[in-house]
């Protein structure tokens, strides 16, 4: 926390009241945060208004000049002013971290925007309260009463309290009204088959229903969510979002809420609301906050205790996304460039599920897709819908798999092709046969390494000779977190030496600064916000195919790629390292080990 100014040593008459900006800037400049002029300025242009804004909110937006540094105080700063002045904790609400049904049973609504507070965390014997207004204390014997439970105060933006106050309520009260229209309706588990006789199913379109939907998927948007989990429990339903690669809880739903979300999502997919036996697939187009169109691909799953469905969120900016935004190290963003401008070949693109690779074949097609060429692809299923590309869908109950697509996109006068997938021998056969016809051919293997997707072709049963008439290259990438700016501190344990020791026989030359994890309200204390990519980036040379010709070994491959330029992802990973953007615990847990 970047607290203000501690305060001068000045006696304090004890205050009870509400605030007002007078008095506040009056505080302020006791305390030394503004100087003698700023305060004088500051009453001068708050004078020539009246406002009905809270007073901090009023101060922030005057952006008055802190006396140590010349920075503008904005409402965070001047909250966290306020709680040492009060002598209470300072939150930053962490909409992740509050269980919101406890909140809305502690007090209501109106209560609390009555008395402008927020129950943050609820438990067993005490309220915390969140508060914009520390010097009034009116309600606690009130709350303590009725909750019978102890109140502990903090401090919190008087923004945010109004803002979580609109939404939590609103939340709390759509899922009550969803939950009395609908009972304890749960779809049909292990445990329940008997008792569904008298049950009352929840409608889809229920009022309160289509109202925790839309939360939710605003919910998400907001937290930069990349999955939403809603997953069946045997006492009551689970809503998890993954962020950053790690999953959080977000909310426990009544088990009949949460099969009517399910059944209303599935409705808005086009999905068969009443097939709950075998998996399902559907995607959602809807717009974000900001108002940008967001693609949604749902898929559901049976369980033991209902219908699990998963809602990956495919963010609008990343087919924009530039090389050196994706994490590209300039050595390998060059050559990458130059492998994709040629005209025919098959660039490979591998890694594990969820390591990006996507990401970076739509973002690399998007930039090579103008107005000349014909850009088409095969998905299983279709990510994101691109309308530069023409997309196809495999869809195995009609025997349209990646061959067949491949098969009836050569005759549809392609330029680049793109295959979500190759699986099997049909489909490799087809990315060589197109390769060598002239067309330039990405896809994806799931493979350790780029030196292993060569083996993997040769298991499949492509002959090398195919190979090197058609392989370009094979990126090998993975995904580590990134330090959180705000809160990273340097990492003094760290030197030179232990870096080169863990990428040997590399070394890590140009910049040093290793940074750590810490956490700060900004990135839910975790340390890190965001995710970035590690490359290695593996080109076919003369030299290269001669290897898979005569010695295919996977370690003589590799050798020979590093000496044609090839940096292996744990040397990616320790440069990242040495520039402070990850730790080393990221790249070791995402990377394998150097042979």
């Amino acid at each position: 926390m970047t607290a203000a100014a501690r305060p001068r040593t000045i006696s304090r008459l004890p205050f009870h009241g509400p605030l007002d900006w007078r008095r506040i800037v009056e505080w302020l400049n006791q305390d030394g945060v503004i100087s003698d002029d700023e305060a004088r300025r500051t009453i001068a242009r708050c004078a020539q208004a009246e406002s009905a804004q809270h007073p901090l909110v009023r101060l922030a937006a005057v952006a008055m000049s802190r006396q140590s540094d010349g920075k503008p105080l904005d409402i965070e700063s001047l909250t966290q002013w306020l709680a040492v002045r009060a002598d209470l904790a300072y939150l930053r609400i962490d909409p992740l971290k509050v269980d919101v049904g406890k909140v809305a049973d502690t007090m209501s609504a109106a209560y609390a925007e009555r008395h402008r507070v927020l129950p943050v965390q609820v438990t067993p014997s005490e309220v915390v309260v969140a508060t914009a207004e520390p010097f009034l204390q009116d309600w606690v014997a009130e709350v303590e009463r009725q909750s019978r439970r102890s109140v502990r105060r903090v401090v919190a933006s008087p923004l945010d309290i109004h803002r979580y106050t609109a939404e939590f309520f609103a939340l709390a009260k759509s899922v009550r009204a969803a939950q009395r229209s609908g009972g304890n309706a749960g779809a049909a588990s292990f445990e329940q088959l008997v008792e569904l006789g008298n049950r009352k199913q929840l409608d889809a379109n229920d009022q309160g229903v289509v109202q925790v939907v839309d939360w939710l998927w605003t919910y998400a948007f907001d937290q930069r969510a990349s999955d939403i989990h809603l997953e069946p429990r045997r006492e009551q339903g689970v809503i998890r979002f993954r962020i950053d690669g790690v999953l959080h809880p977000v909310y426990q739903m009544p088990m009949g809420v949460l099969n009517a979300m399910t059944a209303r999502i599935k409705l808005l997919g086009r999905m068969d609301v009443v097939e709950k036996r075998r998996p399902q697939d559907g995607r959602i187009k809807t717009r974000n906050p900001r108002g940008d169109e967001v693609e949604m691909r749902l898929s559901t799953l049976p369980t033991a205790f209902g219908e699990k469905m998963v809602m990956r969120i495919f963010d609008p900016d990343t087919a924009v996304k530039d090389l050196d935004a994706l994490g590209f190290s300039p050595h390998d963003a060059q050559r990458w460039e130059t492998l994709v401008k040629r005209p025919y070949g098959i660039i490979l693109v591998t890694g594990p599920t969820g390591s990006g690779k996507t990401t970076t074949l739509y973002s690399t097609l998007k930039r090579i897709a103008t107005e000349e060429v014909n850009v088409s692809t095969v998905e299983d299923p279709i990510e994101m819908i691109e309308p530069s590309f023409n997309q196809t869908q495999v869809q195995p109950q009609l025997d349209f798999g990646f061959a067949e697509g491949l098969r009836a996109l050569m005759r549809q006068d392609p330029d680049i092709i793109m295959v979500g997938e190759i699986r099997d021998l049909a489909t490799a056969e087809m990315a060589v046969q197109a390769a060598l016809t002239g067309h330039l051919v990405f896809s994806t293997l799931h493979t350790n390494d780029a030196p292993s997707a060569i083996s993997r072709l040769m298991e499949l049963g492509i002959a090398p000779y195919l190979i090197n008439a058609t392989m370009l290259g094979v990126l090998a990438q993975r995904l580590v977190r990134t330090l959180c700016k705000q809160c990273r501190e340097p990492d003094t344990s760290m030197s030179r030496e232990s870096l080169d020791a863990i990428v040997r026989p590399w070394q890590i030359t140009g910049a040093f600064k290793p940074y750590r994890a810490v956490g700060c309200v900004d990135c839910r204390m975790t340390g890190f916000l965001g995710r970035m990519g590690l490359y290695e980036l593996m080109t076919i040379s003369e030299a290269f195919k001669d290897k898979v010709s005569k010695e295919p070994a996977i370690d003589a491959l590799r050798r020979q790629a590093v000496v044609d330029g090839m940096r292996p992802l744990r040397l990616a990973g320790g440069l990242k390292i040495a520039e402070g953007l990850t730790t080393l615990e990221e790249v070791l847990t995402a990377t394998p080990p150097l042979e």
